[in-house]
């Protein structure tokens, strides 16, 4: 489980048979202050598939704070100069955004209230009883 603020905008895509994924980098603040009595970060790249990803495409912004759990998976790959590289990142299992209630209430569109003194016409073949 990580938790630190976004430091780049969520890159959404669909792979070819249709699965969303978002792929997005969390600053994470470590414990410690280095020699200069500041605290360093570490910029940890996170995966999330599906549902998980369609929320985090929708929701998500640089600067948010959020929440993720997940699992480390590391992958290589051959790069174009021949070298093997090496990729680690959270597959993301489950993101929380940790924005005060005011913040995400500003950015989330109002819905629209229905009218209690409104009435709506049902035909009686409609009623469940």
């Amino acid at each position: 489980m990580i938790t630190g603020n976004i430091a780049r905008e969520p890159e959404a895509r669909t792979t070819q048979s249709g699965v969303s994924t978002s792929t997005f980098t969390v600053a994470v603040q470590r414990r410690f202050k280095n020699a200069d009595g500041k605290h360093d970060a570490d910029f940890l790249t996170v995966v999330a598939w599906r549902q998980t990803a369609d929320f985090c495409n929708r929701y998500l912004s640089k600067g948010r704070k959020v929440a993720v759990t997940g699992t480390l998976q590391t992958r290589s790959y051959t790069a174009q100069d021949g070298s093997k590289r090496y990729v680690t990142e959270i597959i993301a299992d489950h993101v929380e955004t940790l924005d005060k209630r005011e913040e995400r209430r500003e950015e989330q569109p109002a819905q629209e209230q229905p009218d209690p003194n409104k009435f709506t016409e049902v035909d009686d073949d409609e009623l469940p009883f």
